[in-house]
């Protein structure tokens, strides 16, 4: 009788994750929630019901959808953010004179992950191939090396006993070369909601089985931009403008004026930096601000997001408009919440104007990975996408132009990591 596998893989993503199983010799993608096999990377911590100090939580869509009706408690997002960071060793407020660490908060989704994967699996599971990017934390070893550190010491809390590590654009690597018949030198553009990782990877059939591919990886490179960074560009640029960003105060005694400060505009448009503007001593300060205002409809505005506690929801319709101009469409940002009759509109020339520095340097940090590898850019078969922000049509037209000989494919956006974390656990566990 053969052993029963007591393996999967996860993919932690910043905006997204997802799990694999095996079963039948495949790996297959388990169904998290309403038979999706994605869910957003997502915690809330309830504010009210019964049981409060057992701190209650709803994850993925769930979390998503009470914090949008309004329930009374806390949204944590972008919880891969924190990695390698001070925040780690932090505790964040609740609501109800509760915290918890952010270590736990990344540890409670993690062990809803194994829980929904040994469901579907019908047995335990021990071992796990988690995916990583590139670089948690760019140009800095010792905290990269901290954040993984921290990662595994998450998914130890959540119960396995074994913990492996695979960078996340070599999976999606591993996924596209079981799709092909040929050998092929594939650069894997993997642009999630964190980080933008590439790697330069030997495919084909004659090397699928190897457990040991470091011989077949030629590069890795990557940076921290990503989804999460153009979002906040969006909002920035049109949404926090009406709220005083980048506005200019009063002249105070025949002095010239000055910009008003930015520093609170910049925590509002970073997920995990919101409910920092929320402190009781933050908001003293802000109010406080009031002088340095030459329009004081902006700094109005601005007190309505902090004390209704509105950050959150102005970041995500900011990303609504993001999807809108990667469609070609012109975004109406309807801001009523904060002003009765307020909205902005942000045309696709104005989010291209927005995002045009960071997908530069994302595109420059593709041509990097080939020249850090010895190799020219004609060198390259197949250009291989993959990742959330993969759907925004200017950010893979810049990557293709700078490849003109690769074929540019595109995978499954939000899955093709997982599936080929899945394969690489089935190669070094399932022997």
């Amino acid at each position: 009788m053969s052993a029963i596998p007591q393996f999967c893989a996860i993919d932690f993503g910043t905006s997204n994750s997802a799990v694999a199983v095996p079963r039948n010799g495949e790996m297959v993608l388990v169904p998290l929630e309403e038979g999706a096999t994605t869910m957003p990377t997502a915690t809330f911590y309830l504010g009210e019901g019964p049981d409060l100090q057992n701190l209650p939580r709803l994850v993925g869509r769930a979390a998503v959808a009470a914090y949008v009706e309004g329930t009374e408690g806390r949204l944590m997002r972008s919880m891969k953010s924190v990695l390698g960071s001070a925040l780690m060793a932090q505790h964040t407020d609740v609501g109800g004179g509760r915290s918890v660490s952010f270590a736990e908060v990344i540890a409670s989704y993690l062990r809803h992950l194994k829980r929904c994967a040994e469901a579907h699996a019908g047995h335990a599971l021990t071992a796990v191939v988690m995916g990583r990017p590139v670089f948690f934390v760019d140009d800095d070893p010792v905290r990269d090396a901290q954040a993984q550190a921290s990662l595994e010491e998450a998914a130890r809390a959540a119960g396995f006993e074994e913990v492996r590590f695979q960078f996340e654009p070599l999976a999606a690597a591993f996924d596209y070369e079981s799709r092909i018949d040929t050998d092929q030198l594939v650069l894997v553009a993997d642009i999630g909601g964190g980080t933008s990782d590439f790697s330069i990877v030997q495919v084909g059939p004659g090397r699928r089985d190897r457990v040991d591919r470091h011989g077949d990886v030629l590069g890795h490179h990557g940076i921290h931009i990503a989804g999460t960074d153009f979002d906040r560009r969006i909002e920035l640029c049109s949404i926090l403008s009406e709220f005083g960003f980048g506005a200019m105060g009063p002249s105070i005694g025949g002095q010239p004026a000055r910009e008003v400060p930015s520093r609170v505009y910049h925590d509002l448009a970073t997920w995990h930096l919101i409910n920092s503007v929320y402190r009781p001593q933050r908001v003293q300060e802000l109010r406080a601000m009031k002088i340095n205002y030459g329009d004081l409809r902006h700094h109005t505005r601005l007190m309505r997001v902090v004390n209704d506690h509105l950050g959150h929801d102005l970041l995500g319709r900011a990303e609504m408009a993001k999807i809108a101009s990667a469609a070609g469409d012109e975004a109406c940002i309807d801001l009523r919440l904060v002003e009765r009759g307020l909205s902005v509109t942000m045309s696709p020339a104005q989010a291209q104007r927005a995002l045009d520095d960071d997908i530069g340097r994302i595109a420059a940090a593709a041509l990097d990975t080939v020249r850090l590898a010895g190799l020219q850019t004609d060198q390259i078969d197949a250009l291989y996408f993959t990742g959330g922000s993969t759907g925004l049509h200017q950010l893979t037209d810049r990557l293709a132009a700078a490849f003109p000989r690769a074929k540019a494919l595109q995978g499954e956006r939000l899955a093709s990591v997982a599936s080929g974390l899945g394969l690489d656990a089935r190669r070094r566990f399932g022997r």
